[in-house]
C-alpha cells in the first residue's frame, strides 16, 4: 500500500523530453528488463522491486508497455533446453517419446528446477520451525508470568524477543516460500506446455487419428496446470512426518508420556488415507476419461456444425453432449461425495486428538496446569492446520499423479521418423526430389501398402504434375514426400526447403496479413507482388481494415476461394526451393485459377521446383514431366 501510494514511478519511463533522441540507445540500458532479477537483498526480502510497478498502477491502468520484461530463467526460450537435456537424460538413448514414464517425468521436473526445490525447502523448515517457538515457549512464559521475581526480569525479555523473532521469520519464510513455490509452478506448466506443443506437431497419422485434438487440449490445458499447481505440495512428504514430530517433542515436554496418547491418535488419524487414497485415485481418472471423451465429441460437432445445421441434426447431437455430461458428472459427484467424507474426518481430527490428550492425562494422573493446557492447545492448533490440509493434498497429490500419468503417456506417442526423408541443402544436388524403390502405407502394413514400386525424379526448376482419379493416392504421394506415410522402403530425397499448399485450406486466426508473412519479415514490394500473384487485392479492398482485417477461427468469414488463394499466397511468401500442391485450384473459379496458374506456376516460380496434384487436365500441357495412373 505505501509503495503503490507514495512510491516511484521508474517503470513509467519518465516524460517524453526525458526519452533518449536515438532509439539505440534505450536499447543499451536494461536494468529494468528484470526487476525481480536487478533487486538487491533488501529489495528482495521486502518485495520492494515491485513498487515502481504498483505507483505506476496507481496512477493508471497498466498496459503491457508498463510491465518489466521476464528474466531469461522464467521464459520458456531459458527453460526448455535445460528441461529436454535433462529429459533425454533420464530417458535412456535418447529417444523420450518411448521411455517416459509418470516418476520420470516428476524426477526430471525436480532436476529442471531443483535450486528452486532446494531454496523453497529452506524457507518451508524455517517457517515450520519457527511457528512450533511460540507453543514451546508459552509454558515458560506463563510460569514467569506466575512467579513475578523482578530479578528474572532478563529472563520476560529474552521469551519477548524470542516470540518476536520467531514471528518475523515464520512471515518473511512463509511469503518467500509461496513467492517461489508460485515461480517454480509457472516454469513447470511453461516447460510442459512448450514440450507438449512441440510433440502435438510430431505425431504421427497414426497416433492422431488414436488421440482427439480435445484430448490434447485437456492434456495441455487441464494436466499441465494441474502439474504447475503441484508445486505447492511438493515438500509435503517430509513435512508432515516433521510437523507431528515437533508437535510430539513440543507434548512430550510439557505432558510427559501423554504425548504417546496423542501420537497414537494422530497416527489412527493418518492410516484413515490409505483407502481413500486408491478410490479417490481411481474417481480421478474415470473422471479425466470421460472429460476426454465430452471434449472429443464437442469438438467433432463444432468443426461440423454446417452439416449438422443442414440435416437438422442439432437435438440429436445435443442430447449425446447431455449424455455425456451426465456421465462425466456422476463421476464428478462420487468424486466430490468421497473428498466431502474425508475432509469431515480430517476436520473433527484435531479435537479428537485434544481428548485423547487430555484424557490421557487425567488417567495417568498428569497435572494439567495453565502453562502445560495453552502450551498443548497451541501445539494442537499449529498441527491442525497440517491436519485440516491432510485431504486436499492428498487429492491434490493423487490428481498430478493421474496428470503426470496422462502426459507420459501422451509424451511416448509415435512421431513421425525423422529419417524417413532425406533433406539435403541446396545446391548439393541437380535433383530436387528423388524416390526410389518408394513403398508407403499408411497403416505401416507390408500387406497393405498405400503406395508401391514408387521410382521418380524431379530436377531442379521442373515442373511435375500428377493426373488421376479420386482416391487413387495424389495426395499420399505428397504425404510421402514430407514424410508424413510411414515408409516401409526405398529412399525419399529432397534438396532445398520445402512449401505445401493443402487441398483443404488451412487458416490460422489472425489478421490476413499475419497468414500470409506467417513470421517472415515485412518486404513491402514483395508482399505486394504475392498479393497481386493471388488476386487477392480485390478482396482487401472489400474487407472492412484491408490486410489488417482478422479472420476468424478456422477462416469462416472468408470463402473458400479466397481461403485458398491466402493459403497459396502464404507459400509463395516464403520464397522456398521446392512447392508442393496438392490440387490448389479446386476451391476457385476457373478465370481466377486460370490467372494464379499462369501468373504462379509458369511465371513467378519459373525457376522452382513444382509437383502438383490434379484431376483438371487443362494444367498438364505445361508439365514438364505428368505422371498419372
Amino acid at each position: 500500500l505505501v509503495a503503490g501510494l507514495f512510491g516511484k514511478s521508474e517503470l513509467a519511463g519518465g516524460s517524453a523530453s526525458e526519452e533518449p533522441l536515438l532509439d539505440g540507445a534505450s536499447e543499451s540500458d536494461s536494468a529494468d528488463a528484470s526487476a525481480f532479477a536487478g533487486a538487491d537483498l533488501l529489495g528482495v526480502l521486502a518485495f520492494s522491486w515491485m513498487g515502481p510497478l504498483l505507483a505506476v498502477g496507481h496512477k493508471k491502468a497498466l498496459g503491457l508497455e508498463d510491465v518489466p520484461e521476464l528474466d531469461p530463467g522464467d521464459s520458456v526460450a531459458g527453460l526448455l533446453p535445460s528441461f529436454k537435456a535433462n529429459l533425454e537424460t533420464l530417458s535412456g538413448d535418447g529417444t523420450p517419446c518411448q521411455r517416459v514414464t509418470a516418476f520420470k517425468l516428476a524426477k526430471v521436473l525436480v532436476r529442471t528446477f531443483r535450486w528452486h526445490v532446494a531454496v523453497t525447502a529452506l524457507y518451508a523448515l524455517v517457517y515450520n520451525v519457527a511457528t512450533y517457538v511460540g507453543p514451546y515457549l508459552i509454558d515458560s512464559l506463563v510460569q514467569y508470568l506466575n512467579g513475578g521475581d523482578e530479578r528474572h526480569a532478563r529472563k520476560g525479555q529474552l521469551l519477548v524477543l524470542a516470540f518476536i523473532a520467531a514471528k518475523v521469520f515464520e512471515c518473511l519464510s512463509q511469503q518467500h516460500s509461496c513467492f517461489r513455490l508460485q515461480q517454480v509452478g509457472i516454469r513447470a506448466r511453461s516447460a510442459l506446455v512448450a514440450v507438449l506443443y512441440e510433440k502435438g506437431l510430431a505425431l504421427s497419422g497414426r497416433s492422431r487419428q488414436a488421440h482427439s485434438s480435445g484430448e490434447m487440449v485437456n492434456i495441455v490445458g487441464v494436466d499441465a496446470d494441474r502439474v504447475g499447481n503441484s508445486s505447492w505440495y511438493i515438500h509435503d512428504l517430509w513435512l508432515v512426518p516433521l510437523q507431528v514430530g515437533m508437535a510430539m517433542f513440543v507434548l512430550y515436554s510439557t505432558l510427559g508420556l501423554a504425548s504417546l496418547a496423542a501420537l497414537g491418535a494422530t497416527a489412527a488419524v493418518m492410516l484413515v488415507n490409505v483407502p481413500s487414497v486408491k478410490v479417490q485415485e481411481k474417481l480421478q481418472q474415470n473422471l479425466m476419461r470421460s472429460k476426454d471423451v465430452r471434449m472429443k465429441a464437442t469438438s467433432e460437432i463444432l468443426r461440423n456444425m454446417r452439416i449438422l445445421k443442414l440435416q437438422g441434426w442439432e437435438m440429436k447431437f445435443l442430447s449425446k453432449i447431455i449424455a455425456l455430461r451426465k456421465t462425466e458428472t456422476n463421476w464428478l459427484k462420487k468424486y466430490l461425495y468421497t473428498s466431502t467424507m474425508i475432509t469431515f474426518i480430517f476436520w473433527s481430527a484435531p479435537t479428537f486428538i485434544a481428548v485423547v490428550t487430555f484424557g490421557a492425562c487425567v488417567l495417568m494422573g498428569i497435572p494439567l496446569e495453565s502453562g502445560k493446557v495453552l502450551s498443548a492447545l497451541a501445539t494442537l492448533r499449529v498441527l491442525q492446520e497440517s491436519i485440516y490440509n491432510l485431504p486436499d493434498r492428498i487429492s491434490a497429490i493423487i490428481q498430478t499423479k493421474v496428470s503426470l500419468d496422462r502426459i507420459a503417456s501422451f509424451l511416448c506417442l509415435e512421431e513421425f521418423p525423422t529419417d524417413a526423408v532425406q533433406r539435403l541443402p541446396i545446391g548439393s544436388s541437380d535433383v530436387a526430389i528423388e524416390v526410389s524403390n518408394g513403398c508407403f502405407s499408411w497403416d505401416a502394413s507390408p500387406e497393405m501398402p498405400t503406395l508401391k514400386d514408387l521410382n521418380f525424379q524431379a530436377r531442379r526448376g521442373m515442373r511435375v504434375a500428377v493426373c488421376g482419379t479420386v482416391g487413387s493416392g495424389k495426395s499420399s504421394l505428397l504425404s510421402c514426400i514430407l514424410g508424413e506415410v510411414p515408409k516401409l522402403s526405398g529412399v525419399v530425397k529432397t534438396c532445398g526447403t520445402v512449401a505445401y499448399v493443402s487441398q483443404s485450406a488451412w487458416i490460422q486466426s489472425g489478421k490476413v496479413q499475419e497468414n500470409i508473412l506467417f513470421g517472415k519479415q515485412m518486404d513491402s514490394e514483395k508482399y505486394d507482388r504475392v498479393l497481386e500473384l493471388c488476386s487477392l487485392k480485390k478482396d482487401l479492398e472489400s474487407f472492412p481494415s484491408g490486410d489488417q482485417t482478422v479472420i476468424e477461427e478456422r477462416g469462416i468469414n472468408l470463402s473458400g476461394g479466397q481461403k485458398q488463394r491466402v493459403q497459396i499466397a502464404r507459400a509463395l511468401y516464403q520464397d522456398a526451393d521446392i512447392y508442393l500442391f496438392d490440387d490448389p485450384f479446386s476451391a476457385v473459379d476457373a478465370h481466377t485459377g486460370s490467372h494464379i496458374f499462369k501468373e504462379c506456376l509458369l511465371g513467378a516460380l519459373a525457376q522452382k521446383t513444382v509437383l502438383y496434384v490434379t484431376h483438371q487436365l487443362e494444367f498438364l500441357p505445361a508439365a514438364d514431366l505428368i505422371l498419372g495412373n
